[in-house]
């Protein structure tokens, strides 16, 4: 807990940094794909990510691989921001402060992240209804949706928007239906 605090407190600064520049130099569009593609290439190469996030390894060598693999597929601006990280130790950071920037981005563009937790698959109709009724209830201009398949759920779906729950989930209504029938047989 207390880490998970550190680590927000830590990547923010360098979040909203990275946005700043790219509002102030025009290029939003650009850093935002350089960083989407980032934690893809992170994601996908697990030992490039664990070198990377080593606080072992020395900075000088964390600069020298970024330079190496990852500074050819981004822009200038994204490839400065990652030796800054990795010059100041901050590159083990790397995660949250992708997850911190695009929030911000999302934000700006005011397009809200919802996670879904649905007991099956949604068809594509039952996801557009969905968006559609999220967007008439946050007014945002976009929704994007995260959805996980939760069989526990027996039905239905559970939606999490910041820190807004909604329980549409069948294993939700039988667990509110068993705690009505515990306070009415307590009399």
């Amino acid at each position: 807990m207390v880490s998970d605090i550190l680590t927000k407190k830590i990547a923010n600064p360098y979040a909203e940094a990275l946005l700043d520049l790219a509002k102030s130099q025009s290029s939003i569009h650009a850093i935002t794909s350089d960083i989407n593609s980032l934690r893809g290439l992170l994601k996908n190469s697990p030992p490039l990510a664990d070198y990377l996030m080593n606080p072992i390894t020395r900075p000088a060598l964390k600069c020298e691989i970024i330079e190496k693999i990852i500074t050819s597929q981004v822009t200038e601006y994204t490839s400065n921001f990652l030796m800054i990280l990795a010059n100041r130790n901050r590159i083990q950071y790397i995660d949250e402060i992708i997850e911190r920037y695009l929030e911000l981005v999302y934000e700006l563009a005011n397009i809200r992240i919802v996670e879904v937790n649905s007991a099956q698959e949604f068809t594509e109709e039952q996801e557009q209804n969905l968006i559609t009724k999220l967007q008439a209830m946050t007014g945002a201009t976009e929704i994007k949706l995260l959805i996980t398949v939760d069989a526990s759920l027996i039905g239905g779906f559970l939606i999490k928007m910041n820190s807004q729950f909604i329980d549409l989930t069948v294993k939700g209504q039988l667990t509110e239906l068993a705690k009505h029938l515990d306070s009415a047989l307590d009399f």
